[in-house]
């Protein structure tokens, strides 16, 4: 495989990459005040006719772009501590990578089916419950126990993805006592790790589409700075309604997979 072959897989339109980098935009803005912003652009992509592996391992680049810029925004004003999050960041890691490396190989058709289920269960819990907002608990799990549930939301974001973000916000809130502004920056630090594991597997596959991602990255980044900038400034306020709004968008969207698969 030459080096040109490496980074650009297939042929891309030249107009794919203008209006690709407009949906990064707006699912960069979604994806930094409450995760699922692939319940947009996954589709989008695949509707350009693209491989699916190609597919999957391009929107984990222009993903990962996005976080990285919304983890620095929240850590910047006060909401994410690097040094309290490195050892899950790292297990997000590790998860992600096996993970990846795993869908490769298992239809993901089953997970399909499951999915949804916990999504419903985090949009419930999410309307439902008074305790997603900003204050501070007890928490129920430490470090260690959490540690496993970490590596399993990061081992589910490398093998299928949607949703991995409420998974994380819903976990720290309901079990590390977190308020959710705080567990939205370090969900975001999470998923930065866990979109590195699987972008490392698809890029050593030679599945990504360097060029087009890339692009899409700066789209994200541009959307993270807004979202994470309305997040950080109204906390539970903005981040409760449109965590509520994308679980439950994300689950009729996968519902929908059902009957359509």
């Amino acid at each position: 495989m030459t080096l040109l072959e490496f980074l650009a897989p297939v042929p891309v339109d030249p107009w794919l990459y203008g209006a690709l980098t407009l949906v990064a935009v707006a699912t960069g803005t979604v994806d930094a005040i409450a995760g699922g912003g692939g319940l947009v652009m996954m589709p989008v992509l695949v509707s350009t006719g693209l491989p699916p592996h190609l597919v999957l391992g391009t929107n984990k680049l222009q993903s990962i772009c996005g976080t990285a810029v919304a983890t620095w925004r929240f850590r910047r004003a006060g909401f994410l501590s690097l040094r309290k999050g490195a050892m899950m960041a790292l297990l997000a890691f590790a998860g992600a990578v096996v993970g990846a490396l795993l869908i490769r190989r298992i239809d993901a058709h089953a997970l399909r089916l499951i999915v949804p289920l916990f999504l419903i269960g985090v949009a419930l819990y999410t309307i439902f419950s008074p305790r997603m907002d900003d204050g501070e608990r007890r928490d129920l799990l430490g470090d260690k126990g959490y540690a496993p549930l970490a590596t399993g939301i990061g081992f589910y974001d490398g093998f299928f993805g949607p949703g991995a973000g409420q998974f994380y916000a819903a976990s720290l809130v309901s079990l590390r006592g977190m308020g959710l502004t705080r567990a939205m920056g370090l969900t975001k630090l999470l998923n930065v790790m866990s979109n590195l594991g699987s972008l490392v597997v698809f890029a050593l596959g030679g599945q990504v589409i360097w060029p087009l991602g890339l692009v899409m990255g700066l789209g994200a980044m541009t959307g993270a700075v807004i979202g994470s900038r309305l997040a950080t400034r109204h906390g539970a306020r903005v981040i409760r309604p449109l965590l509520i709004t994308v679980s439950l968008a994300l689950t009729a969207r996968l519902i929908w997979s059902w009957f359509t698969a």
